[in-house]
C-alpha cells in the first residue's frame, strides 16, 4: 500500500490574468501532495479558476491564508495594502508571503509595516502580462522564459528567498534578484513609459478633428504601437501612485530624446538622422535575437527546480516538529556514539530536516518512476 501524500497548501489571493496563470502553471507540475486553494473579492473568478483548473478549490481569505505555506498575492496594487491588512491576524508562523505586483518600493513598506514579524515577505513581480485581463485570458505559458523579479527584505528568510526563486523557476520564468527602488526605475523605463506613450499617442490621435479619416488609414504600426492603451485603467492609476516619480524621470528624457529629434528635422540633418535610425535598427534586431539577461539566479534540470519551491514546506514542517519538543530540552540534543566520542552531536531539529529531505527525495524519485512509465507506455 503506498504511503500517503502529506498535504502542502498555496494560496493564490486574486485571481485575474496573472493570478489565475500561475494557478494553471502549478497545476501542470503536478508536484506532489500540493493543494491550490484561491481566493478572489468576486466569487464568480473562484468559480471560473476552478473550472479552468487553475485551482482545486476556492475559499474566503481569512480561511484560505490560515495554515498556508505560502501565501501568493496577485491582487492589483491599489488593493495591496487592504489584502495585507486582512491577512495579517491569520497568518500561520513560519508562512512565506510573495506578491506579483508591478511596483516594488511601496509595497515593500506596507509589507514591514503590516505583516507579523513570524512570516516572511519577498516581493516579486513577473515581468509578464497582456492588456486583457480576467482569468478568461490566464495562460500556463505566461511566464515562460520571461524575467521574474525577486526583491527580498532584510528580514526574508534563505529558505523564503529560495522557495519564491523556486517558484519563479516553476512558473518557467527565469528568477532576478533586484533591489525594491532599482526595481522601480527600470520597470518605468521598460513597462510604465511605454504605456504612457501609447496612451498619449492614442489620444493625440483619437483627439484630432481629423481622426475619422486618420482612423480609417490607421493600420497594424498604430496598434502595435497603442496596444497598451487598453491596459485596465484602474492599474494604470496604481502604477502612476506608486512609481510617480521615476515616470516623470523617463518621460523627461523620452521627451529630450523626442526634442532631439526634432531639431535634427528641423535643421535638415538627413545624414545624422538616418545614421541615428540605421544604428537604432541594427540595435534592436540584436535587442530581439539576443535579449540581455542577468545571470540565473538557479540552474540545473526541473526536479531541481521543484526542490527550491518545496523547501518553504520544509521548512514549515520543521517548524511545527521543533515546536512540538521545545518543551523538552534535553531532547534537543543527542549523541551518535558512546560518551567521549568526537563526533559530532546533530540535534534533533537537524535529524528531523534530514529526514524530511529524506521524505522528500523518495516522493523525487517516485515521480520520476511514475513519468518514465507514462513515457514507457
Amino acid at each position: 500500500m503506498s504511503e500517503k501524500t502529506e498535504t502542502r497548501r498555496v494560496v493564490i489571493v486574486g485571481l485575474g490574468l496573472i493570478g489565475g496563470s500561475i494557478g494553471l502553471r502549478l497545476k501542470a507540475a503536478e508536484l506532489p501532495g500540493l493543494e491550490i486553494v484561491g481566493t478572489d473579492a468576486d466569487r464568480s473568478n473562484e468559480r471560473a479558476a476552478k473550472k479552468s483548473g487553475a485551482i482545486d478549490r476556492g475559499v474566503h481569505l481569512t480561511e484560505a491564508v490560515r495554515d498556508a505555506q505560502l501565501v501568493i498575492i496577485a491582487v492589483p496594487i491599489s488593493a495591496l495594502r487592504d489584502v495585507f491588512t486582512a491577512i495579517a491576524p491569520n497568518l500561520a508562523e513560519g508562512a512565506v508571503v510573495t506578491d506579483t505586483a508591478s511596483t516594488k518600493g511601496e509595497v515593500m513598506k506596507w509589507a514591514a509595516e503590516l505583516l507579523p514579524d513570524s512570516v516572511s515577505f519577498v516581493g516579486g513581480h513577473p515581468m509578464a502580462g497582456k492588456e486583457q485581463t480576467g482569468i478568461g485570458h490566464a495562460d500556463a505559458a505566461l511566464f515562460e522564459g520571461r524575467a521574474y523579479c525577486v526583491c527580498p527584505t532584510v528580514s526574508s528568510s534563505p529558505a523564503a528567498i529560495k522557495s519564491v526563486v523556486g517558484l519563479a523557476q516553476t512558473l518557467g520564468a527565469e528568477p532576478v534578484f533586484i533591489d525594491a527602488e532599482e526595481h522601480d526605475v527600470y520597470a518605468a523605463a521598460i513597462s510604465h513609459l511605454p504605456l504612457i506613450t501609447a496612451t498619449a499617442l492614442f489620444r493625440l490621435l483619437r483627439e484630432s478633428p481629423s481622426w475619422p479619416d486618420l482612423g480609417q488609414l490607421a493600420s497594424t504600426g498604430l496598434q502595435d504601437m497603442t496596444r497598451l492603451a487598453s491596459t485596465d485603467p484602474s492599474m494604470s492609476n496604481a502604477i502612476w501612485k506608486t512609481n510617480r516619480e521615476s515616470i516623470i524621470r523617463w518621460i523627461d528624457r523620452f521627451s529630450e530624446e523626442l526634442t532631439r529629434i526634432r531639431e535634427m528635422l528641423s535643421d535638415a540633418k538627413d545624414e545624422e538622422l538616418f545614421k541615428l535610425f540605421a544604428e537604432v535598427k541594427l540595435q534592436h534586431d540584436e535587442f530581439v535575437a539576443n535579449p540581455p539577461r542577468r545571470e540565473s539566479t538557479a540552474t540545473g534540470p526541473e526536479v531541481d527546480r521543484q526542490r527550491a519551491f518545496l523547501d518553504v514546506f520544509v521548512g514549515g514542517m520543521l517548524a511545527d516538529n521543533i515546536r512540538r519538543v521545545s518543551k523538552i530540552p534535553e531532547l534537543m540534543e543527542t549523541s551518535d556514539g558512546e560518551p567521549g566520542d568526537e563526533k559530532r552531536r546533530l540535534s534533533l531539529g537537524e535529524k528531523m530536516e534530514e529526514g524530511i529531505r529524506a521524505d522528500l527525495e523518495k516522493m523525487e524519485r517516485e515521480r520520476e518512476e511514475k513519468a518514465k512509465k507514462k513515457g514507457d507506455r
